[in-house]
């Protein structure tokens, strides 16, 4: 009966409704960014600029993180409602203010040992020397999220029990070698130790340790969620496969704001207006995760997880890269975007195949 309701709320739904606090979080922050600007630089020049770079740092972290939306909406799915609303809920605010502010201010604690309130002091009187520093740590972050994405992209292709195929002739022998036990991990280390060969000494040491940080915060999620999920007993079954599923997905929003934080750096070393342009960036890709849960978007187009995921795959390879070369974050996102779009171009040539099937039948 409540499957049948939502289904009947969701057809109600318009986009404009799903959308509606995005748009409400992206006027307060342009007009929060447009306060800065002024603030800031006290010319109408320079508050259009950083009007202007919000904007931008919403584009790019949307363009980044649509992959996301897809990938926290196929988990969202099989979740109770009641951990839906919480990860919808508590799982932005920690999006916006764990990610957008702490993470960036954690980094330089770390990197420079000094304190928090240090930390906050030199964003905001020193931002060059913040970015400077956020640069540097740069290559540990790349092997820490890389590796994560990476095991998270082909624990989706290495399952035994997945029956639709995309790239046919890759995902078909990547699902009949998924019955040998820890082939993804085997296949994340090679891909490590093969990176690790063309970086300094120095710089590998860096490398392999973030990156094997990475492999084992995947691991201990996946062992603690499924712990916490089979720990539920049948008077807190409402509440099964909701936390391991909710701390995973909170990893994973994590690892994919690694990129768009790292490189929010490159328009701006403002902490605060980075946090406004990825946060209004974050609205959207919340609304975007409610829209494709509640419209079994996921379900309607066979082929756009597979899209994603193999779009993460290509964010990881890109973030190992960028140990490497500079790799633009434009080229970043349009690749993902670009992956999702052919994905679903083919689902929907697969509909119309089936639809004219059943039409001759």
């Amino acid at each position: 009966m409540s499957h049948a309701t939502d289904a009947s709320v969701a057809e109600r739904r318009t986009m404009l409704q799903y959308f509606k606090w995005a748009f409400i979080v992206t006027g307060v922050g342009l007009v929060l960014g447009a306060i800065l600007g002024w603030r800031t630089t006290g010319t109408f020049g320079g508050t259009l600029t950083i009007f202007f770079i919000c904007l931008v740092l919403a584009v790019l972290e949307i363009s980044l993180s649509f992959d996301n939306a897809i990938v926290n909406a196929n988990k969202l799915k099989d979740m109770t409602p009641v951990w839906q609303r919480r990860f919808l809920t508590w799982g932005i605010l920690i999006a916006v203010f764990g990610m957008r502010i702490v993470f960036p201010l954690l980094i330089v604690v770390i990197a420079a040992d000094i304190g928090p309130w240090q930390a906050m002091v030199l964003a905001a009187a020193r931002p060059e020397e913040y970015a400077a520093i956020m640069h540097e740590a740069h290559l540990p972050i790349a092997a820490y999220g890389g590796t994560f994405l990476m095991m998270v992209g082909l624990s989706f292709f290495f399952d035994h029990e997945k029956d639709v195929h995309w790239v046919r002739w890759l995902e078909s022998h990547m699902q009949r070698y998924a019955t040998i036990r820890g082939i993804e991990v085997a296949v994340v280390l090679m891909i490590i130790l093969a990176f690790s060969r063309f970086l300094e000494p120095a710089e590998w040491q860096v490398f392999f340790t973030a990156a094997i940080w990475g492999l084992l915060t995947f691991l201990l999620v996946e062992v603690l969620g499924g712990l916490l999920d089979s720990a539920q007993d049948i008077r807190a079954a409402g509440a099964q496969g909701g936390l391991g599923a909710f701390l995973y997905l909170e990893v994973l929003d994590a690892s994919f704001s690694f990129d768009g934080v790292i490189g929010a750096f490159a328009l701006t070393n403002n902490l605060f207006i980075i946090a406004i342009g990825l946060g209004i960036g974050a609205m959207y890709v919340r609304s975007m995760t409610i829209m494709l849960v509640e419209k079994g978007t996921l379900t309607q187009y066979r082929y756009l997880e597979h899209g994603a995921f193999w779009a993460i795959i290509a964010l990881s390879v890109i973030m190992y890269l960028q140990s490497l070369v500079h790799i633009p974050e434009v080229i970043t996102g349009l690749g993902g975007a670009a992956l999702i779009g052919v994905s679903l171009w083919s689902s929907v040539r697969w509909n119309r195949r089936e639809a004219n099937a059943q039409t001759d039948a």
